[in-house]
């Protein structure tokens, strides 16, 4: 259309025009809005004749304010909070409509048995206790290697090196001539002395059959195993005691399993444990926990425990990799679906499903996790239905709403108040710090640790005052979100 035509349009038809536009933009402008609008937005309108009990700004939802007005933060006005309204004690409303579209479902805390079976991983290490040390008794000069490295597999008895040792030749001559004058006590102090000397027994009794010196010895390996160390070359001259190599033994091998310090409780020594590799699929290994290293690791905060494996075969090397499942008594718990729970990082929260639409957060104090079920301590009673899906968005809006988090003393899994329960145990001070106290301390039945040495928060600073590392103390200590706190803390008497 050009210009004149465009003028010559009727004023009427342009003012018809423009309304029809306007018209469709306010339609999708509303449209958009009623699917956007948060639920606590669609039921303002049924409580908008309610009382107000504070003006707040959505974004900032803890500060209050007694008037309606612009909001200091933000540049928009302050919301009316009605008595009665998603925000309230109540909980968060949601439209049950919304709630079919959204597909969330709940479940019901209950009574279940929770399996006892904890799986770690581990790596599998040489058992330290299965190693040769080869030294010579004699000192002497090498003639020969029988071309060895480290890192290689050898047999007991295989040999490592051929000593020639000088000082052997004069000592036998005077065994075989005291073995020739037929004078048993003589023949005797003669062969005392060669075994003096670091000579075997084998060897001297090669001597004395075959009437024959016999000054080269070769030293063997004492076990089988791998070579970790070689120090032993041809030519080099060796002195008595002098390390030539050291065998580790492969017929048992360790496997050390990282078990986190939360379940740490239920692994004790010669329970059963049944380990798979990767490096061999389809096979599993039983074996048995050794023992459990005292020391916990600061960064992951999970125990060692130790497991001793047989390797017929050699077939289990150092550094392979191990899922170790630990075999367990089940008992009873109180039990939701995993996915209910919140991991907010300092704490653990469920959203509770009160009826009629409306939920709050809980928080909760989380045990063992088996099955995809996890134990809850406190927080909850049994009956209370949670969340299992779509419990992230009801809790950005309670977030939003500025709702307070039901304590874990509200409800307990025993349908009781939770108390904080406090721990006696004995131990020595290591090292005092700013942090707390770091202490070795003998097993604590009622929580079923092992002893370890580990860092305890003080209550109160003052509680170390006159204590010093190497005092062995009687203390009791509570078990906090940061972890075990000291409550009181005693000399033991006599130290």
């Amino acid at each position: 259309m050009n210009p004149v035509s465009f003028l010559s349009v009727p004023r009427a038809r342009l003012w018809a025009g423009g309304a029809a536009i306007a018209l469709l933009a306010g339609a999708a402008g509303f449209g958009l809005a009623a699917l956007t609008r948060a639920p606590s937005e669609q039921a303002a309108p049924e409580n908008a004749g309610g009382k107000v009990l504070y003006w707040y700004d959505p974004m900032v939802p803890n500060q209050h304010f007694d008037k309606p007005g612009k909001s200091p933060f933000m540049d928009m006005q302050l919301v009316p909070k009605y008595a009665g309204d998603a925000g309230s004690e109540a909980g968060v409303r949601i439209d049950p409509a919304l709630t079919q579209s959204l597909g969330m479902r709940t479940a019901a805390a209950h009574r279940g048995t929770l399996g006892g079976a904890i799986s770690a991983t581990g790596v599998i290490a040489f058992n330290e206790r299965d190693v040769a040390i080869v030294q010579p008794r004699a000192g002497g000069f090498v003639q020969r290697t029988y071309n060895r490295a480290p890192d290689d597999l050898i047999r007991a008895g295989a040999p490592i090196a051929d000593l020639l040792i000088p000082d052997w030749g004069g000592a036998q001559q005077e065994y075989l001539a005291a073995l020739g004058t037929g004078d048993a006590g003589l023949a005797s102090a003669a062969r005392q002395r060669l075994l003096l000397l670091g000579m075997p027994a084998s060897t001297v009794a090669d001597v004395k059959k075959h009437r024959r010196t016999r000054t080269v010895y070769t030293v063997t390996a004492p076990i089988g195993g791998t070579i970790s160390t070689l120090d032993v070359r041809p030519g080099m001259t060796v002195a008595p005691g002098q390390t030539l190599a050291q065998i580790n033994g492969l017929s048992s091998v360790w496997l050390d399993a990282a078990v986190p310090e939360a379940v740490a409780g239920s692994v004790s020594p010669g329970q059963r444990v049944t380990v798979s590799l990767s490096a061999f699929p389809g096979e599993t290994r039983q074996g048995r926990v050794k023992n459990i290293l005292p020391q916990a690791a600061d960064k992951s905060r999970t125990l060692t425990v130790r497991i001793e494996l047989p390797n017929p075969g050699l077939k289990l090397r150092p550094g392979m990799f191990a899922q170790v499942n630990f075999a367990g008594k089940e008992r009873q718990a109180l039990l939701v679906p995993s996915e209910a729970v919140i991991q907010t990082g300092k704490r653990s929260i469920v959203m509770l499903a009160s009826g009629k639409g409306r939920y709050r957060p809980a928080e909760v104090r989380t045990g063992q996790t088996a099955g995809g079920q996890t134990e809850i301590l406190a927080g909850l009673s049994e009956g209370e239905k949670v969340v299992t899906s779509g419990q992230f968005l009801i809790d950005s809006e309670a977030s939003l709403a500025g709702m307070e988090v039901r304590p874990v003393s509200g409800e307990a899994g025993s349908g009781q108040t939770a108390k904080a329960s406090s721990y006696e145990a004995r131990g020595v001070i290591k090292k005092i710090g700013p942090a707390g106290v770091t202490l070795k301390h003998e097993p604590v039945p009622a929580l079923g640790w092992p002893g370890m040495t580990m860092m305890f928060h003080l209550a109160k600073p003052m509680l170390a005052h006159g204590f010093k590392a190497g005092d062995q103390v009687r203390f009791t200590f509570t078990q906090k979100e940061a972890g075990p706190e000291i409550q009181s803390m005693s000399k033991e008497p006599g130290t």
